[in-house]
């Protein structure tokens, strides 16, 4: 069994964290035969006595293979972080998820995406201001990302399918939970038209605490994010601190200074935020802007790239990065990622400088 199912077992197994994944994974490379390993080989990796005595018995590859033909069933698609389907920019944030559960166009996870989020209970003016910004967005090829929730998220989720647009739903319940209950139909319709994602497998029980976490990977999988209204206790304020700390950029819309639905937003700006006023102040960012049509010599240009040319085009848009570390962050061989890269320089794309650097044009 290769090694990606191994780390997806071992993301499913009761017991196991992200720190207790991370030393088994890094200890040494021996934990490719973890279904061969005794209680002793499991303690030996950072397991108490107890659980290590239940990997022994239980870690198996048929319990692997039948957690992994359950999924399947369902439509559900297992990424691990090995893969190159996983979005680069949640490599770049601290302790990405091992694994993230699919289902739906995991394409969109190469996409140039905004997060777009908010109130749970919003105004009319949110409302109005949430579909405006994400119909302009999507018309200028803009992935939105949003948590599903009530309110600001299932607005924006709504505008973009409404719009012939994509949107991915990031959830904080198991891959197969749609929540809340009325938002069933949603779920059902971007798991069509878009991407249903969650770092949670089937079985998961659900509770609060999953959902500061799903806020963070709302925040990794995006370029930018945009809080549309949101009161000063909103959970939209933890998605704008995951995006800080991750080094990404943070919008808010003003609102009125009356108005207790815009105290949160109102607050960012204080502390910084960009403030968004109309579509165009996002898309200019991006390079996505220009007398109110495509730029398509500027950030756009990634729009006529393979997919794969687009995973390092939009790897190059946080920074200039050296051979090495595009071959770590794509996990590619030396001969994949050399020929996207000569392809992307022969289109104009990325320019190649001394000591095997490489830039966007």
């Amino acid at each position: 069994m290769e090694k990606k199912w191994i780390l997806a077992g071992l993301d499913d197994s009761p017991g196991l964290g992200w720190k207790k994944i991370s030393n088994i994974l890094t200890r040494d490379e021996d934990w490719v035969n973890a279904f061969d390993f005794s209680p002793e080989d499991w303690m030996q990796r950072g397991l108490s006595a107890e659980l290590a005595q239940t990997m022994a018995t239980r870690f198996t590859a048929h319990w692997v293979q039948e957690r992994l033909d359950r999924m399947s069933k369902k439509g559900i698609q297992v990424i691990t972080y090995f893969d190159d389907e996983y979005p680069i920019l949640m490599k770049e944030t601290d302790q990405p998820p091992w694994i993230l559960y699919a289902k739906g166009n995991i394409r969109l996870l190469s996409t140039l995406s905004i997060a777009m989020v908010g109130t749970r209970v919003p105004t009319a003016y949110g409302r109005k201001v949430g579909e405006m910004l994400v119909t302009e967005l999507c018309a200028h090829g803009v992935t939105i990302v949003s948590g599903m929730a009530r309110g600001i998220d299932g607005v924006c989720h709504e505008a973009a399918l409404n719009c012939g647009g994509s949107t991915i739903a990031v959830l904080g319940t198991a891959i197969d939970i749609a929540y809340p209950s009325e938002h069933t139909a949603l779920y059902q319709r971007i798991a069509e038209n878009g991407l249903i994602l969650s770092q949670y497998p089937m079985g998961t029980a659900s509770h609060p605490g999953l959902f500061p976490q799903r806020n963070r990977i709302i925040a990794g999988i995006s370029r930018g994010t945009v809080i549309v209204e949101a009161d000063s206790r909103s959970g939209s304020l933890i998605t704008a601190d995951r995006a800080l700390e991750a080094n990404r950029d943070v919008f808010a819309v003003p609102g009125p200074i009356t108005s207790p639905k815009s105290r949160g937003s109102l607050e960012l700006l204080k502390q910084g935020a960009k403030i968004v006023t109309e579509p165009r102040d996002i898309l200019e960012e991006y390079g996505l802007w220009s007398g109110g049509k495509e730029d398509t010599s500027d950030g756009m240009a990634d729009c006529k790239l393979t997919d794969q040319e687009q995973r390092i085009y939009h790897m190059l848009e946080q920074g200039i990065r050296n051979f090495d570390e595009l071959m770590n962050l794509s996990a590619w061989d030396f001969g994949l990622l050399h020929s996207v890269l000569l392809s992307l320089i022969m289109k104009k794309a990325v320019v190649q400088l001394p000591g095997s650097v490489y830039k966007l044009i």
